[in-house]
This record gives structure tokens, sequence and C-alpha cells, in this order.
């Protein structure tokens, strides 16, 4: 029995749901912090799941190159090396191979790359992906894929895809069934929508637990991605819970889960955070801006996260100038918490079928924009 998925309420194309894995449970919509090498950057495993996350993200690529996948599994695995015992997700290394084009070899079997931590030479296929994010225990497991770069023109996206697709089968082949885990397939074919279909049919033939849409956010803009949306969900099952990789701002999220995707992941929260950035019910503040350095509220006064509840943002500006990492470690748990709040947002909003009003107030309150100090 592999991991599985409960939808729990509709709300036009919105779904609430439930994933239930091998290390608990993931109340859908969800947001999945990037841990990209084994941590959020700038917080602590408990202050992520103080911020209400219940499922966080690793990565093939880096974790296979530093500290190396068997070592990991030689000290128990990835939830108790980096003590997170709540659900993993690990990417499968695919986006991180396309960014190293100047660096890399790809060819129908898989990628050799060079490391660009010490430029030694490794080798990634669907088979080995497959065997590292099993030594990493990860309770969802990414098929190993090539994701299509932007600008592409769709000779060159369609061959990619098919690659992919390939390599889905191969990584299904070589993914050890147990109970509470599972792989999930990605949805390739850039921006194209008869690549886009022909993907998820193949994929649905093969059967995963999950269906992921790679590809996007890389360029395209929010109405490609959008419409690219629009014409891949309806493709998909109904029975099985939908990732959208890489998105992003809150209101891509938010505009996402209409369309019906139920989980999502990005950098974006932590390394604002690590900027001086801070997501707000009212847009984006930069609290190295000198308007905040005699300013006693906080960051956003609805917000229950430590940052907003003990500090000002004449303090958080005083760490940000003074270059503390205390300043990076709160924006960044502020931020993290603030996705959250959207997620447990639009999961009551699903329940309550009132997602059209929900939304209707997040764009008038964003619409707003921060009212500065008097």
């Amino acid at each position: 029995m592999s991991l599985s998925f409960e939808l729990l309420a509709k709300d036009g194309l919105a779904r609430r749901g439930r994933i239930t894995t091998a290390h608990g449970t993931v109340e859908t919509p969800a947001f999945m912090p990037v841990g990209t090498a084994g941590t959020v950057k700038a917080m602590t495993p408990q202050a992520v799941a103080e911020t209400g996350s219940e499922i966080v993200l690793g990565n093939t690529f880096h974790l296979m190159l530093r500290p190396g996948a068997e070592r990991v599994a030689k000290l128990g695995g990835l939830h108790k090396f980096m003590n997170w015992p709540g659900p993993i997700l690990t990417d499968s290394g695919g986006f991180q191979v396309m960014s190293l084009a100047e660096l890399r070899k790809l060819d129908p079997d898989g990628v050799t790359f060079q490391s660009p931590i010490d430029g030694s030479t490794h080798r990634l296929t669907p088979e080995r992906s497959i065997e590292i994010q099993h030594l990493l225990d990860a309770d969802i497991t990414m098929s190993f894929d090539e994701c299509t770069t932007w600008p592409v023109e769709e000779p060159a996206a369609a061959y990619s895809m098919r690659l992919s697709m390939k390599w889905a089968e191969r990584g299904r082949t070589a993914f050890v069934k147990r109970k509470g885990y599972g792989l999930f397939g990605i949805v390739q074919g850039s921006v194209f929508p008869a690549l886009r279909a022909e993907s998820a049919k193949a994929l649905t033939a093969i059967g995963f637990d999950g269906y992921a849409i790679g590809g996007l956010a890389v360029g395209e803009g929010k109405e490609l991605m959008f419409s690219t949306l629009d014409t891949t969900m309806p493709q998909l099952p109904a029975d099985k819970p939908r990732y959208l990789m890489g998105v992003g701002r809150p209101a891509d999220i938010v505009g996402a889960v209409q369309r019906g995707v139920d989980m999502f992941d990005c950098v974006m929260p932590t390394r604002a955070g690590r900027t001086a950035q801070a997501f707000t019910r009212r847009g984006e503040l930069n609290l190295r801006n000198a308007r905040h350095r005699e300013d006693p509220r906080p960051i956003d006064e609805h917000c229950a996260c430590p940052a907003c509840r003990n500090h000002s943002r004449a303090y958080l500006h005083h760490l940000i100038r003074s270059e503390e990492i205390l300043g990076a470690m709160l924006l960044t748990w502020h931020n993290v918490h603030y996705y959250q709040d959207i997620m447990r947002g639009l999961r009551g909003a699903i329940e309550a079928g009132s997602l059209g009003d929900w939304i209707a107030a997040f764009d008038a309150e964003q619409g707003r924009g921060d009212i500065p100090a008097r």
C-alpha cells in the first residue's frame, strides 16, 4: 500500500484534501518549505513545525553531492539526520541538472555532470535518482526528468518531454513500493497544450501516486503559467494529489489553488527572509529601507509569528542594517508562517464553500499596500 490521498471538500475546481504518508499526514492545499540540503535555511526544524508546516522538501542533487546519500542512510535516513519527524518530499535533481548547462552532458540514458562544489564527475539516471531518494527515505519520491528550459521551441519541448516520459517509466520500475511511500510523475511539455496532454496521458498510463506539473515558473510569466494549468489540470486523475513545482508568490499560489492544485514549494519565502524582504497581507516590505528605523509596529499586526509578536519593524531594521543573523532568522520565520497562514485560509474557505469571498478579500488587502508609520 502506497501513500493515500483523501478528497475532503471542493469549491469550484479548488480541492481540500489529506495525504497520509509513512511519517504523518499533510493537509492540502499545502505549502512545503524548501530544505534543499537537509535544512530550511535560517530555521530550526522545531521552528518550521511551529509555523504549521507539515512537510518539507529535500533535494537529490545537493544531498548526493554532500554529504552523500549512502552516508545519510547509514546515519538513519534524512528524517533522523535533520531531526524532522514529519513527511519529506525529495526533488529528483532534474531542475538542478537543467541549470548546469555548461557542466552537463545529456544522453538518452541519463546525465553526466561536474559537481559545482569540487568539479568531480557524477552520473544521474532515472534508476540512480530513485535509489538516492530511497536511501534518503523520502516519503514522496519524484521521477527523474529533464526540466524543459525557457524559452523553447515546440520541437525541442517535445523531445525533452518524451525523454522525461521514458525516464518516468524506468523510474516507476525502479521504485520500491512500501506502505506510506509514493512516487510522483512529472508532467512536462512547456506551454504547449498538446504536449502537456500527451505527457499527462503517458504518465497516467504508467500509473503514479501523484502528479506534478513541472517546467513552469521558469520565466514564462503568470498568464502563460495559468493558461497552461487551465489546459493541463483536467488531464490529471481527480483521485491523486497534484503538485505545482517551484511556485511561488502568494498570488500565484492562490490562483493555482483555484485551478485545482494541491501542493506547492518555493524558495521565495526563505530567500526573501535572508534578504530583508517580508511578505504581508498588504504586500511586500523591504525592512532595509530607512522608513522602518523608528517604526514601533510589527511587520504584520495580524500575524502570530515570533517576529511579529515580540519585535518591532525598527528592531528588525536595526538587525538587518547591523548584519545580525537574527534578522534573517526572524524574517524567514515570519515569511514561512505567513505562507502557512495563506494555506490555512485557503483550506478553511474551501471547506466552507466561500473561496470566492476569501480570494476577493485577499486581493483587496494586497492591493491596499502598506500604511506608513505616523
